[in-house]
């Protein structure tokens, strides 16, 4: 899943000749708080809105030219180097430039959580398991033993480390809803279950909410 599929050509460049005061303008009618900014067909940077609301409005950007975000994408990237970009920086887009520097669009943050939602598999029908594994007792083909023998398979498998505790955290994609049984396979073989989510979860709320209905009818 690379950039080149997500550029968007139509979004304003501005240059260091611009007067502060209308690049918020193109800000406001864009509802975007960052746009990249352009010197002799070259990318210089990217400005902020927090930048600019600070600044001299009567002003032009080459002001504030050392306060802009130098960093950018190529086409070529994958889309999870342009979501660690935009985590680290708190951007709401990032610019997409050629070998030679030069301006080719821009990627927004909000269709890259969208490529990142598809790319996890948040998408997708089924149930969601998380588990908390000691690295050195992590296997994949456990997982997916202990998976398949409830007629189940994983589709999707994400793994994070937390930092405090050096803990892995195992996130799982099923490709069923109903998925009660596996938590309590993975339950008997000692798993820590951290959090699911599946159709039996639902079917639990309802029967809870219809318990709490009965018992309010018979006071």
């Amino acid at each position: 899943m690379f950039l080149s599929a997500s550029i968007h050509t139509n979004y304003p460049v501005i240059s260091l000749s611009d007067r502060v005061s209308s690049v918020l303008q193109l800000m406001e009618d864009y509802d975007i708080l960052h746009l990249p900014v352009v010197s002799d067909d070259a990318f210089s940077g990217i400005v902020s809105k927090d930048d600019l609301l600070d600044a001299d409005q009567a002003g032009i950007i080459a002001s504030i030219e050392y306060q802009l975000i130098r960093v950018s994408v190529k086409e070529n990237d994958h889309f999870l180097a342009a979501v660690k970009l935009l985590g680290e920086m708190n951007l709401s887009l990032l610019p997409v430039i050629n070998e030679q520097k030069e301006l080719v669009g821009v990627v927004l943050a909000a269709d890259l959580l969208r490529q990142l939602a598809k790319f996890a598999g948040a998408d997708e029908p089924g149930g969601l398991i998380v588990l908390e594994i000691e690295k050195r007792n992590y296997s994949l083909g456990e997982l997916s033993r202990l998976v398949e023998t409830n007629d189940a398979s994983i589709t999707q498998l994400n793994t994070t480390v937390e930092p405090e505790t050096g803990t892995l955290i195992v996130t799982l994609r099923i490709n069923k809803s109903e998925i009660s049984d596996i938590v309590t396979t993975f339950q008997r073989y000692e798993y820590v279950i951290r959090y699911y989510a599946g159709e039996e979860q639902y079917a639990n709320e309802v029967k809870e909410n219809y318990d709490h209905l009965m018992s309010y009818l018979n006071i």
